[in-house]
């Protein structure tokens, strides 16, 4: 299959990133490796995308902070860049609506990054008008999906076993959400130690419904870095070098981020998906 036949493919991250680590950046590499591997697809660009600060998860330090230091991290990358708009919501903004809104500033930037000769940097962090508007008008309702064209990259949302597996907690997640982001758009997951997502998606109907669209990524060189044990490791005053990227290091100690005190910030705080429920009790 030649490179104008494969689809092309843009991997979106949503998170914390409180903060990122080297693991969140070898998640789209592994997922890009994968993708390509099968020789159907073509992955052109990685975004990742920091929750706004409205998602009021325990020890969410700001999101100006964690904004910065994806960027930071991505500073080397010729292909994974940050996007500010979902950070910038005053409320938390469902991850549904983020895909909506990434797919249709695929569309609109699509002769950009599309071009398999451009190494521009596809600036996703833009102030015109279209982020002017209002939430609803730019996101609108899933029943509104515009059908792209048939050269326009298709979007993946791009998260771990964990992610995935959440998808079953109650009251988490809008079922037609996840029937939304897994049949619309696909999921690439990448699987940690001691997960089964191959059973959950065998015992999850909505998910066995579209189990083509999830492309299970293995990560056969085991590496359980994650944020809570940086956030862990800052607290006590340990190394986090070679965790997390050299500049997202510096920034953490020049502005002494992460200690005892923001770890309990939104402690006595309803995770925003679980204030819908709470709110009418």
């Amino acid at each position: 299959m030649s490179s104008q036949e494969k689809t092309k493919v843009v991997l979106l991250a949503c998170g914390s990133f409180n903060p990122i680590t080297n693991m969140h950046l070898r998640m789209f590499e592994l997922a890009r490796d994968h993708l390509e591997d099968t020789g159907r697809y073509r992955v052109v660009k990685g975004i990742i995308s920091p929750v706004g600060d409205g998602y009021k998860k325990k020890g969410l330090i700001e999101a100006c902070h964690r904004l910065e230091m994806a960027r930071l991290a991505t500073l080397n990358s010729d292909w994974i860049t940050v996007d500010d708009w979902e950070s910038q919501q005053l409320e938390w903004v469902e991850t549904a609506k983020v895909v909506r809104w990434e797919h249709l500033e695929i569309m609109h930037h699509a002769e950009h990054i599309s071009s398999e000769n451009n190494n521009d940097e596809v600036d996703t962090v833009r102030c015109g008008k279209r982020r002017k508007l209002g939430q609803n008008t730019i996101i609108c309702q899933s029943s509104s999906y515009i059908n792209p064209k048939e050269d326009t990259p298709h979007l993946n949302l791009l998260c771990g076993a964990d992610v995935l597996e959440s998808f079953g907690v109650p009251n988490l997640w809008k079922p037609e959400d996840i029937e939304e982001i897994v049949g619309r758009y696909g999921v690439a997951c990448i699987t940690r130690y001691g997960s089964d997502p191959e059973k959950f998606i065998n015992q999850s109907d909505v998910l066995y419904k579209h189990r083509k669209n999830i492309h299970m990524v293995r990560e056969w060189v085991t590496n359980e870095i994650s944020a809570t044990h940086v956030r862990r490791a800052l607290r006590r005053g340990q190394s986090v070098r070679y965790l997390l990227p050299d500049p997202v290091v510096r920034y953490i100690q020049e502005h002494s981020l992460y200690s005892a005190e923001s770890e309990q910030k939104n402690a006595d705080a309803v995770l925003a998906p679980l204030q819908r429920y709470t709110s009418t009790n």
